[in-house]
């Protein structure tokens, strides 16, 4: 629950990469992610460090917002597996770089000296998972047909972080392809039991924090966004439902009930002696609007009588909306 790892990757490379980009601009070179002294120097360190820090610091603005959203993995599964999820894509992304950037000069002649630096590979692999496992929950519309969800502020920087670099589509390409290939390898690039141990023991109880108290833990959802968001909608439920049941207090001490054939004549006929006086023909009686049994109950949950429900969902055609509010007004 404490994300311990989530907290680490997001305050220390930031750290750093504040500190190299304001203090330490000479030693930014030891962090640039250069391929050529790669391959021909065999200066393998710039793997570890090219890879890890970013030099620019909106990208170190967007990884890190994109870390932090991407810990509810660490909290569904735990800090060891997704521990190793983040290794296995890391070194997997690594050898994809090199691969893709060997194609793209083999192909289209492009020679790439240098990429983008930074925890960039892992991060763009944690979209996979995002967007197969992650439930997507609607929050509003615009122009009533663009849907926006829980997920759309992370796409939105996944897209600011992809068009922030000239080759960073090679980073993120690399981290996309990589979880497709760590299934296969997951155990072979998997963290140790006493790795793990070990930095549970260290590194955990910097990063830990207290359970916030205001929230009350409810048994639904899959994630604590998604508990937050039903548990804003069921206090809006109970807030709807306390006015109507004030409502329908106000009209009992008045001695007034619905007046039905006065405000919506059609939508409700009662069988009584005046009625049936009155009645028309079989054959001109319009056959009855079937009623959803999902929005009765929804009406009744909400302190309507079934039979005051049914007529008002008859008569708008099976609008709920409609239905809800000319029962809230009348």
């Amino acid at each position: 629950d404490k994300a311990p790892l989530s907290k680490s990757l997001l305050l220390v490379p930031s750290a750093i990469s504040i500190l190299l980009t304001l203090l330490f601009q000479h030693y930014q070179k030891f962090f640039a992610y250069n391929l050529q002294a790669i391959k021909e120097d065999f200066q393998i360190w710039r793997l570890v460090c090219g890879r890890t820090i970013c030099l620019d610091l909106k990208d170190t603005f967007c990884s890190s917002l994109l870390i932090y959203n991407f810990r509810i993995f660490e909290r569904r599964y735990g800090s060891r597996k997704f521990s190793s999820f983040l290794l296995g894509a890391w070194m997997l992304s690594a050898l994809f770089d090199l691969l893709l950037v060997e194609i793209a000069q083999y192909i289209f002649g492009i020679t790439i000296n240098s990429l983008p630096s930074g925890f960039l590979g892992p991060v763009f692999a944690l979209f996979v998972p995002f967007y197969s496992s992650i439930p997507r929950v609607q929050v509003t519309q615009v122009l009533g047909h663009f849907s926006i969800t829980n997920k759309t502020l992370v796409y939105i920087l996944g897209l600011q972080l992809l068009t922030s670099g000239s080759y960073i589509w090679i980073l993120a390409l690399s981290g996309l392809v990589s979880p497709t290939v760590l299934k296969i390898v997951h155990r072979i690039l998997c963290v140790p039991s006493w790795v793990a141990k070990i930095f549970s023991w260290t590194l955990e109880p910097i990063f830990s924090s207290a359970e916030p108290t205001n929230e009350v833990r409810v048994g639904m959802g899959a994630t604590v966004d998604i508990q937050r968001q039903q548990r804003m909608e069921l206090l809006d439920r109970q807030i709807m439902m306390s006015q109507v049941a004030q409502m329908r207090r106000q009209r009992q001490q008045q001695g007034g009930m619905i007046n039905w054939n006065r405000l919506f004549p059609p939508l409700r006929h009662r069988h009584n002696a005046n009625y049936q006086d009155h009645r028309p023909s079989e054959q001109d009686t319009p056959p009855p609007t079937e009623v959803s049994e999902e929005q009765v109950a929804r009406l009744m949950e909400m302190g309507f009588s079934r039979g005051d429900a049914l007529e008002a969902l008859r008569a708008s055609n099976n609008d709920l909306n409609v239905a809800t509010n000319f029962l809230l007004q009348h």
